[in-house]
């Protein structure tokens, strides 16, 4: 008999990506895809353990759902993600009702891992190095829509003072470019229009590799020949990987969005320098002047970090006036969280407390909004490209969605015919948030 899976997933785009992953795998094992987690036999939290807030969010969602299993004794209940690689046995202690935990290396061992769940068994399944297969053999059920994630890279070799990544996705793998390009092409058969190629330092694709003509950009120039494919995007960017080739890649491939998001973290040298960036803030700003010499509509985002331990009031004005600065068009921010076995975390002596950190988070937040507004006010009265990605009804209207070749969200009284397809629009009024227009 069939049974229902339900899958919520918290956190990066990497995640989005391995769930639509686990949904394919587990449809050979026959399991079909819900909506609601009311009606699942099996239900799965994917997990983020960038920040505190994220665990505990995961942490919370399992004891609902342990609770649930009280009066449900069939349901199996599992956990994913970086969460799970990172605490292992322990979310046993947690929560009895949970049956399956698996890290971020083991999702192509799910079919067994899922048979000794069902025949009973308590299973923790946690890999420090992935489990050889090669993806192209898994079914991917990916969501519906004009986008898909293609990841290109995983782990990260920079062990930055607060970051939990390298413990738990591990160093960095490129896949190999003849893969990629066949997953590419079964999107693009799919019907999707636009691939975005994640990473968590998407730009140094490759340097794993031992063979110099691996990089991303012949990969971009790979990908650019498919027929069928209307844009590609690319995150996300350590700011001393973007190199010379690279920028003039994006800016020759039509294809390719002008579009970098590329974290800074802080505006002051010697916070980054605490947090192990390897950039001061005037390569930072180098990196961003040579983007917009090459290509002036470019956009630019990126995220930062505040409360850092040690962190100076002086040093936070240098975050609030890099926004400026740089002509950075949105920002995400946070207040810092500590994470089990990165450095930061042992410096306690120099936390900052956490009223002070809420209160330059919300001086912060106040900055990127205001910068987000006036950057989306100079597009009033251009024509823009909008590859259009949804519709709905508005005052008995059809309004469509899409994104800018910049990745501004725009909203135009259009029709459903549009979707999947590239427009003109006339941008006639600007908000935080998006744009609205007319298609012309």
């Amino acid at each position: 008999m069939n049974k229902n899976v339900y899958i919520e997933t918290l956190g990066c785009q990497m995640n989005k990506s391995d769930s639509e992953r686990i949904f394919g795998i587990l449809s050979q094992c026959g399991y079909s895809k819900c909506d609601d987690s009311k009606n699942a036999d099996l239900l799965i939290v994917n997990t983020c353990n960038i920040r505190q807030l994220s665990a505990d969010k995961a942490y919370s969602l399992l004891g609902k759902w342990c609770q649930r299993k009280k009066e449900h004794p069939d349901i199996k209940i599992a956990i994913c993600g970086c969460v799970a690689q990172q605490d292992k046995e322990l979310v046993f202690k947690r929560l009895r009702g949970v049956d399956l935990v698996f890290g971020t290396h083991n999702i192509y061992e799910l079919p067994d891992l899922i048979k000794r769940v069902n025949d009973g068994e308590k299973v923790c399944a946690i890999r420090k190095e992935p489990y050889k297969a090669n993806a192209l053999d898994y079914p991917i059920e990916r969501a519906e829509g004009v986008n898909a994630w293609l990841p290109i890279i995983e782990g990260c070799d920079y062990f930055c003072t607060y970051c939990v990544v390298p413990y738990v996705r591990g160093r960095q793998r490129s896949r190999m470019p003849e893969e990629i390009l066949e997953e590419a092409k079964r999107i693009v058969a799919q019907g999707y229009k636009e691939i975005t190629l994640l990473g968590q330092t998407v730009d140094s694709y490759g340097r794993d590799i031992d063979d110099d003509s691996v990089n991303l950009s012949n990969l971009l120039r790979s990908l650019h020949s498919l027929d069928g494919l209307l844009r590609i995007r690319f995150v996300t960017s350590y700011p001393t990987d973007i190199s010379d080739e690279l920028i003039q890649t994006v800016k020759e491939l039509d294809k390719v969005c002008e579009y970098f998001h590329i974290p800074m973290q802080s505006g002051n040298d010697e916070v980054l320098k605490n947090m192990r960036r390897r950039y001061t803030r005037a390569q930072y700003l180098e990196i961003c002047k040579k983007l917009r010499s090459a290509m002036p509509d470019v956009s630019i985002t990126s995220d930062f970090i505040v409360g850092f331990p040690g962190e100076t009031q002086e040093q936070f004005e240098d975050t609030l006036s890099i926004i400026d600065e740089a002509g950075l068009d949105y920002s995400n921010t946070a207040a810092y969280s500590p994470r089990r076995q990165t450095p930061a975390a042992t410096w306690r002596d120099r936390f900052i407390d956490e009223k002070t950190k809420k209160e330059r988070l919300a001086i912060l937040n106040q900055k990127v909004k205001d910068y987000s507004f006036y950057s989306n006010q100079k597009c009033v009265g251009k024509v823009m490209d909008i590859l259009v990605e949804s519709s709905k009804i508005e005052d008995g209207k059809v309004v469509v969605s899409g994104r800018t070749r910049s990745n501004k969200v725009v909203h135009a009284q259009g029709d459903d015919s549009m979707i999947g397809t590239i427009v003109n629009v006339k941008i006639e009024e600007a908000s935080t948030w998006c744009l609205k227009g007319k298609i012309v």
